[in-house]
This record gives structure tokens, C-alpha cells and sequence, in this order.
């Protein structure tokens, strides 16, 4: 029976009590250094300044942070990624099994792991900050092939659910390799998911470029305003449910009946619509406001949604 309740009352943002299914996830992985200025606004800086604030670095990157969030649901969660081989090469595997997360890690030699630096400065009236990332160009996963999926195909035929996300697309040769595991999985009878990012995908590739994916999906996870900009939709100005507006443009637009999750609010986590061709299922509150972590929300929010899909959501 499908639940009558929304996936962030169940099984909810902190993990479920019983942990199932099995989570193939192809992404990226690599170091992060993070670190937040909360006396600083960025628009305010003149001149050079020194900052003492919270700050540390850790392995991140799409596929991991998504998968050490979903350990708390999955009984099973495999991470593959095309790394660099230097000296944080093992940190990344060590962190893999510290978090209970299987290593399908490709390596590339004698290329340096990929770093990034996300900066958020001080909130400005309630607000959650401006954030800054700067990302290594030319990351190794933006060099993952099609070859590296096809040796990891076993991993994803015995999975539930293959989940993918949009910064894979940003390289003509990861990207073949994106719609290969796609083509794997489906083949396989396995769901398949797919994160709508960079936000400003729009800005980056055609939309002729993202379309394929999202109609290979059987679920999409999106900002309301990254999709209308995608579409070339104009995004409706007004009250709380202008949103909906963008429906009758994803069935016109996208082909298949994929199930979208689409969030939007002030920030773009306060609230989601889930929708699929023709049908709004329901519009729900994350729980997210300003006193609470931002940082890694939105991959506990898409781990809970998964988990409340495939049990009949």
C-alpha cells in the first residue's frame, strides 16, 4: 500500500527504522574545503581580509555526499566514481567504508583527485548566505566512460535504484557514459533517478543536451526555476502555488512519465511538488527553514524521497 503521507513525515529526513533496497549511485568524489564567514559579506568586501571561522576539509562531491546520507535508509549503497591517483586517493576510499558505502572507485592514473572550495558568507535578514564554490576544472569525473560502467554493470543490475545527477552531463565523454548506465539499468528492470543539477544547467548546456536524461528517468529531482529556464519556460511570478503553472510544460516538454519532485520556496527547499503526467500527487512542506543545517539537506531530502518511492510512494 502505497503511504498517505509525505516523504518528509515518512520515513522522513533522519533515516528509517528499517533500512532496505539496494542504491547504485554514479557520480562524483572528491575533497571539499568548506568554510563559513559569518562576519563577512561577500558584496561588502573592498579590499583583501583575514577571516578566522569555522572551516574544514572533507570528502564530498555529488556521489558521496548523496550516499552518506542514504546509508540510513539503504541496506545497501554502492559509490562509482572516477577519481584522481595521489595521496587522497585512499583518504576518499577510507571515507567510503567509514560510512558503510561500497567503493566501484575507478582510477585514473596520474591525475590529481578533483578539489573544491565552498565559502558561505554572513546571512543577510534571516537568510542562509550566499555560497561560493569553486570547482577544480576538469575534474576526473568529468572524464568517467562508458567502458567504466559497463565494468560496473553487475553492481547496478542488482540494484533497486541507479541514481544519476546533471553535472555528469557537462563533458561530452561522461555524459555517453551517464546514458549507458541509464540504458543498463533499464534494461535491468531498475528505476532510475536522475538530480537536475548544476542549477544553472540552463546556462551551461542546451537543453537538447539534458532532455535525454530526463526522459530516460523514472524520477526527477529539480529546482522549480532551474526546469522553466531549461524549458524556456518563463517562470510564473505571484502566489504560493505559482509553481504549478510549470506542469502543463513538463508534459508538452518531456517525454515518458517520469515522477518529479520539484522544489521551490525562498530558497528552493521549503516546499516540493510530486507530479506525473497529468497528476499532481501532492505538495509538501521538507521542513527546512533558517535555524536549520543547510549544508546537505537537500541529499537527505532525496534520500528520503527514494526510499519513500520504492516503497510505494
Amino acid at each position: 500500500m502505497a503511504p498517505s503521507r509525505s516523504p518528509a513525515e515518512w520515513p522522513g529526513p533522519d533515516g528509517a527504522a528499517e533500512r532496505r533496497f539496494a542504491l547504485f549511485v554514479i557520480g562524483d568524489a572528491g575533497i571539499e574545503v568548506r568554510a563559513s564567514l559569518p562576519d563577512v559579506r561577500f558584496a561588502d568586501l573592498g579590499a583583501d581580509r583575514l577571516s578566522y571561522a569555522p572551516a574544514r576539509a572533507m570528502v564530498a562531491g555529488t556521489a558521496v555526499n548523496l550516499a552518506r546520507c542514504a546509508v540510513g535508509y539503504f541496506r545497501r549503497v554502492d559509490v562509482l566514481a572516477k577519481v584522481g591517483d595521489d595521496d587522497y586517493t585512499e583518504t576518499i576510499r577510507r571515507e567510503l567504508r567509514r560510512i558503510g558505502a561500497g567503493d566501484r572507485l575507478r582510477v585514473e592514473p596520474g591525475v590529481p583527485n578533483g578539489v573544491s572550495v565552498m565559502l558561505r558568507d554572513r546571512p543577510d535578514g534571516g537568510g542562509p548566505g550566499v555560497r561560493l564554490l569553486v570547482v577544480q576544472d576538469e575534474p576526473p569525473g568529468r572524464r568517467l566512460t562508458s567502458d567504466d560502467v559497463r565494468a560496473a554493470a553487475e553492481g547496478i543490475e542488482a540494484a533497486d535504484v541507479l541514481a544519476l545527477d546533471g553535472y555528469s552531463l557537462l563533458s561530452p565523454v561522461s555524459r555517453a557514459a551517464l546514458h549507458e548506465a541509464a540504458r543498463t539499468a533499464r534494461a535491468a528492470g531498475v528505476r532510475v533517478a536522475f538530480d537536475l543539477v548544476p542549477h544553472d544547467v540552463d546556462a551551461r548546456l542546451p537543453a537538447s543536451d539534458v532532455l535525454p536524461m530526463l526522459e530516460a528517468a523514472d524520477l526527477v529531482i529539480s529546482e522549480v526555476h532551474t526546469l522553466a529556464r531549461l524549458l524556456g519556460r518563463p517562470a510564473a511570478a505571484g502566489g504560493p502555488h505559482e509553481p504549478r503553472s510549470l506542469l502543463p510544460a513538463l508534459d508538452a516538454d518531456v517525454a515518458g512519465r517520469p515522477l518529479w519532485f520539484l522544489r521551490f520556496g525562498a530558497t528552493s527547499l521549503e516546499r516540493v511538488l510530486a507530479y506525473q503526467r497529468g497528476r499532481l500527487l501532492m505538495e509538501y512542506s521538507t521542513g527546512y527553514t533558517g535555524g536549520v543545517r543547510r549544508a546537505g539537506f537537500g541529499d537527505r531530502m532525496a534520500a528520503c524521497e527514494l526510499y519513500w518511492w520504492l516503497s510505494g510512494g
